[in-house]
C-alpha cells in the first residue's frame, strides 16, 4: 500500500551516485523533501523526467527544499547516468536489499522488480503532505510538485 498523505514518511538511508550515504531524517527540521521514485536510469521516460527536474533545479533544491530521486539501480550505474545527463541532485540507489525503500513507500512493482513512478512531498516535520503514483509508462507533471510545495 502506498504511504498516505498525513502519515510520517518512512526514514531511509541510501547511497547516492557518489557512494555517500543520504538519510531522509537528516533533512527534518531543515528542509521540505521531494522524494521521486523512478524505475530505471537510461530509460526514455525516466531520463526525460529527471532531466526536466534538472532544468528547474533551483525550485527543487534550495534553502527550503531538497529533491531526492530513488531507483533500484546500483550506485555506480547512477553515477554514470548522472554524469551523462548532467544531473546535479542526489540519485539514490535502492539496489540492496533490492527495493526495500520502494516497498516501504508502497511503490515497488514485484512483478517488474522495480519502483513505479511515485512522488512524495514531505514537510520539514517528516510528514507526507502530497503524493502521486503513476504506472511505469506514465510521466508525472512536475508542476504539480511545485504546487504542493507552495502549499506548505
Amino acid at each position: 500500500m502506498t504511504i498516505e498523505v498525513g502519515t510520517e514518511a518512512p526514514d531511509f538511508e541510501l547511497k547516492n551516485q557518489h557512494g555517500e550515504l543520504v538519510k531522509l531524517s537528516d533533512f527534518r527540521g531543515e528542509k521540505n523533501v521531494v522524494v521521486v521514485f523512478y524505475p530505471f536510469a537510461f530509460t526514455g521516460v525516466c531520463t526525460a523526467e529527471l532531466c526536466s527536474l534538472e532544468k528547474e533545479l533551483p525550485q527543487f533544491q534550495n534553502d527550503d527544499v531538497q529533491i531526492l530521486a530513488v531507483s533500484n539501480d546500483s550506485a555506480p550505474t547512477l553515477r554514470v547516468f548522472s554524469e551523462k545527463e548532467g544531473l546535479e541532485y542526489p540519485l539514490l540507489s535502492d539496489f540492496w536489499p533490492h527495493g526495500a525503500v520502494s516497498r516501504a513507500y508502497g511503490v515497488f512493482d514485484e512483478e517488474k522488480g522495480c519502483a513505479v513512478r511515485g512522488t512524495f512531498v514531505i514537510d520539514k516535520t517528516g510528514v507526507v503532505r502530497w503524493t502521486v503514483v503513476n504506472g511505469l509508462p506514465d510521466a508525472r507533471d512536475q508542476q504539480e510538485y511545485l504546487k504542493a510545495l507552495a502549499a506548505l
